[in-house]
């Protein structure tokens, strides 16, 4: 019992290293560079059969995000609620595949939140998106091979 509660504590402070990164200001130049890290982080804690991390648990941190973020209200939630559900779907085929092919795996998940968030803006009427909206995705796709060794090794320290 231990161990759950140990592995939540360490989610649960993931998850705020991960809103911090988000909050803290770049410059204007490398802001669309930015990895969308509680994603990944929400990734990663799904694929390895966390029963912390369900759809009810994203969609409070999405609000808890977009309060945050000073973001419309709903728009992590929703982004992450589809997130949980497609990487829960499918976690058996992504968590046993290649490291390149889990990458690019995670790209079209992370594609996936940006296509919801041009859905969104467009409904909000913003016209003018350029190549920003979809460097979060390819940066992302980028950490995530380190990421998942790094979080496997605190996860499961002297392994």
């Amino acid at each position: 019992m231990s161990s759950l509660r140990q592995n939540n504590r360490l989610l649960y402070l993931l998850l705020a290293i991960g809103l911090i990164l988000s909050i803290v200001p770049l410059p204007n130049g490398l802001e669309p560079f930015r990895p969308p890290w509680v994603s990944l982080v929400l990734i990663y804690w799904s694929l390895e059969g966390s029963r912390s991390v369900r759809l009810g648990f994203a969609f409070s941190l999405g609000l808890l995000a977009d309060v945050l973020l000073a973001s419309l209200i709903g728009l992590h939630a929703l982004q992450w609620v589809i997130l949980m559900f497609l990487v829960a779907r499918f976690s058996s085929r992504i968590r046993f595949s290649s490291p390149l092919r889990q990458t690019l795996t995670i790209f079209l998940l992370l594609l996936n939140e940006r296509f919801i968030l041009l859905w969104i803006l467009l409904l909000k009427g913003e016209g003018n998106l350029g190549l920003e909206l979809w460097m979060p995705a390819i940066t992302g796709a980028l950490v995530w091979p380190w990421m998942f060794v790094l979080l496997s090794r605190i996860r499961q320290p002297g392994s």
